[in-house]
């Protein structure tokens, strides 16, 4: 199996306060492509900032990035837009979505960029809502739909483009336990019918089972890979 994301020798840090904290301290990391993760660790080992790395969203400060062959510390600030907007997709914890637009048009919204006619974007979107089950809410602004059904709409919005790569940050950290296995069921099946490569941050265990394997960090290294498809009881 191909690998999608390698990380070499990966070192991050930032300044606060006057002191330095390493986030991530040479890290090495190879994920295959086609295959769910989680990412887990207790605050501050360095998942978010690995999720931002390899989305493009930040550079680190030594050390290879690489996600399907290329090289993200390479690429300039316009190319790097133009790899995120082309390869990956975000899913976030707070669901970032329009209020005066419908959910259709919160969806269409990254394909604005695409060269596209306004047809083919309202296709799109809507082929991205019919994946995550809301198709017939598609003319709901979010005030009219439940927390669950918005980061659906929020996820259907980060498939629009059909990247290969898909990240989340906690997303299921505002949502009650039966709308939070809706959306890890769709992230699992967007994963397993059509192969996109899903890394997910979540402190939640519960919904770290829905992932393939679950990575461990611990003060930005590498704490283990566990593998919840061996794992009795997984989903």
């Amino acid at each position: 199996m191909a690998v999608a994301i390698t990380l070499r020798s990966v070192t991050k840090t930032y300044s606060r306060g006057g002191e330095t904290l390493r986030v991530l301290d040479e890290l090495d990391l190879d994920m295959d492509g086609g295959t769910f993760y989680a990412l887990m660790g207790p605050s501050g080992s360095g998942k978010t900032t690995l999720l931002n790395l390899v989305g493009g969203l930040d550079h680190c400060d030594s050390g290879l990035v690489q996600v399907g062959g290329d090289d993200l510390n390479s690429l300039s600030a316009s190319e790097l837009a133009a790899w995120r907007s082309a390869n990956v997709g975000f899913v976030f914890q707070g669901f970032n979505l329009l209020p005066v637009l419908s959910a259709r048009e919160n969806v269409e919204l990254p394909l604005l960029l695409a060269p596209l006619s306004r047809k083919q974007r309202r296709e799109q979107a809507e082929r991205a809502l019919e994946l995550v089950g809301l198709k017939d809410r598609m003319k709901h602004k979010p005030r009219e739909l439940s927390g669950g059904q918005e980061q659906r709409v929020a996820i259907a919005r980060a498939i629009a483009t059909d990247p290969q790569v898909l990240l989340a940050d906690e997303p299921t950290g505002d949502l009650d336990r039966e709308s939070a296995d809706a959306v890890l069921q769709i992230m699992q099946r967007l994963n397993r019918e059509l192969n996109k490569t899903v890394l997910m941050v979540t402190h939640d265990p519960q919904a770290a089972t829905y992932a393939d394997q679950t990575i461990h960090l611990d003060k930005g290294k590498l704490g283990g890979i566990e593998d919840n498809r061996t794992e009795a009881g997984a989903n």
